[in-house]
């Protein structure tokens, strides 16, 4: 959950800051090697917040001095929200790729935890892909019997509709995961990518 949250955050921090990713090491100082200001410090305080749906007390923020501080302290605080709303079930995290029919447009790529949104975009996705579409979902965290089939039952439906689903667990530890909410799109010719946050 750590790698996934600090990829998460490492996006949202380079974009909000107008830094390169590359200078969110953990020990860099936001206020001093960085020249946050207090504006911007609550502008970003506030972002984190919506994307990771917490409240970072002030008595937490004070703390805050470096960014591998405030990873920490998302990660924590993103924790025991989770534990707070599922104790014994937590959502599978999941990637989900779809390929249209041959010939059919590019294919998509997303990374995320399986909530009821999450699955409403990957199967509205899916179905604009068209008939004859492939939903490949590899699911990275909850690896077992009943997540996989958990999973399987989420996207089930899109059988009906003429989208091949496959649900496969991780079998390969991963380092860094994928940055949530973009969109690649690949054809024979070209690749581009938009980077902006959903």
């Amino acid at each position: 959950m750590h790698e996934f949250i600090e990829s998460h955050l490492r996006y949202l921090v380079a974009d909000r800051l107008g830094v390169g990713d590359q200078e969110l090491v953990p020990d860099v100082d936001l206020r001093e090697d960085l020249a946050v200001d207090s504006l911007d410090l609550f502008e970003l305080v506030l972002a984190v917040e919506a994307e990771f749906g917490i409240a970072l007390p002030e008595r937490v923020l004070d703390r805050v001095r470096r960014y591998g501080d405030l990873v920490e302290a998302t990660v924590a605080l993103v924790h025991l929200r989770r534990q707070a709303e599922q104790p014994d079930d937590p959502p599978a995290c999941i990637t989900a790729h779809i390929v249209p029919p041959e010939g059919q447009g590019g294919e998509l790529d997303r990374v995320g935890w399986l909530t009821p949104y999450t699955a409403q975009t990957i199967g509205e996705d899916a179905l604009r892909a068209g008939r004859g579409a492939r939903l490949d979902v590899t699911v990275i965290t909850g690896t077992n019997a009943t997540s996989l089939a958990r999973v399987r039952t989420e996207f089930g439906w899109l059988g009906a509709r003429g989208v091949q689903v496959t649900v496969t667990p991780d079998d390969q530890p991963r380092r860094r995961l994928p940055l949530p909410a973009r969109r690649t799109v690949r054809n024979s010719a070209t690749v581009a990518s938009s980077n902006a946050p959903r």
